[in-house]
């Protein structure tokens, strides 16, 4: 069952650009089961949940009504009930940060992924990804002209101008707070304090005369 979901994802995201891709769906995946052993959860919905978590993210996918029939026609044909299908779809659906207006999942499951996806958006592997993204997207490492923005719609997020390092300010600075599982929390607190190491860096860096 999982492999034939591990070989869906991996046709979809081995080709990824932007930081999204097959490497990043394997370590949500371990994050995911790791935190969901502590947490108790229901390891093989938080598996197949951890690799399908990306495909109906509208900044990854042209076609998000078509993505989601192919989904939904995969895990039909998976000893899956009718309940477990519904509750894969709207975790997936719901389980990005969409500029701090996503909603709060209620299954624990969902809960458990949607905090290994975060954490991988923090610490060294996030900052990479987070100017591998910016760089994919023309966006500018650095534009002091850029002010951060405190608060956005979703649409704002998603389309108005922004920089890599407004992206911590943003969104990743924010992202510990969110965490709902304790495993997540502590695995995330010297991620944290990477990522704000690593910005303070480089503003000392960008404004040396």
């Amino acid at each position: 069952m999982i492999h034939k979901v591990e070989k869906y994802v991996e046709s979809i995201f081995k080709n990824d650009t932007t930081g999204h891709d097959w490497y990043h769906i394997q370590r949500v995946r371990r994050l995911a089961l790791q935190i969901g052993k502590v947490e108790q959860a229901n390891l093989l919905m938080v598996e197949i949940i951890a690799l399908l978590h990306d495909v109906l993210d509208d900044k990854l996918t042209n076609d998000k009504i078509k993505s989601k029939e192919e989904i939904a026609e995969l895990l039909a044909e998976l000893p899956l009930t009718k309940l477990h299908i519904d509750e894969i779809l709207h975790t997936i659906e719901n389980i990005g940060f969409k500029g701090g207006n996503g909603i709060v999942l209620e299954t624990l499951e969902g809960k458990v992924v949607q905090d290994a996806d975060r954490l991988d958006a923090l610490g060294a592997i996030g900052t990479a990804r987070t100017f591998m993204y910016s760089g994919a997207k023309g966006q500018a490492m650095y534009d002091p002209e850029i002010e951060v923005r405190s608060e956005m719609t979703y649409d704002q997020y998603r389309k108005e101008k922004s920089t890599a390092i407004n992206h911590f300010h943003e969104k990743l600075f924010l992202l510990k707070s969110t965490l709902q599982t304790e495993e997540a929390k502590r695995i995330a607190d010297e991620r944290h304090a990477f990522m704000k190491q690593f910005v303070d860096q480089f503003m000392k860096e960008w404004n040396e005369i």
